[in-house]
């Protein structure tokens, strides 16, 4: 199966973080998975270690070295992945979740028929298919 990582999982992975739940490290760890890290994610990591909200022990770098020495597959942007994004359902109550980086990543797991893995209660509110909650 084809896994792509919400950037709170794959910062939680790369880091050991305890708060990567046993069912995420499963899907993470198994052989026959495809783990992906978005290009989304780096810019994100990038952005947020610019922000006064920074509390990542890591550069950017050392963000995509950490994902590469662990055998992620970086999976870019693509023109595609912006008119996914335009087609996301919601089924949520109120108003839609507005995160860029989270909507890009859902659109392009939905895009690529992959599967998208997150511990972020607001997507899936999104009614597609493809996402993991964990």
């Amino acid at each position: 199966m084809n896994i792509l990582l919400d950037t709170h999982i794959a910062v939680w992975a790369i880091t050991d973080d305890p708060r990567l739940s046993e069912k995420a490290r499963e899907i993470i760890l198994d052989a026959d998975n495809n783990i992906y890290v978005s290009a989304v994610s780096t810019l994100e990591v990038n952005n947020k270690r610019k922000s006064r909200n920074n509390n990542l022990e890591f550069t950017t770098a050392e963000f995509i070295e950490s994902c590469e020495a662990a055998g992620y597959i970086q999976l870019p942007l693509h023109s595609r992945h912006f008119l996914a994004e335009n087609a996301l359902k919601w089924g949520g109550s109120g108003e839609v979740h507005k995160d860029p980086y989270d909507r890009l990543l859902l659109a392009q797991a939905k895009a690529e028929s992959f599967r998208l893995i997150t511990h972020d209660r607001m997507i899936p509110l999104f009614d597609e298919k493809c996402i993991i909650p964990v």
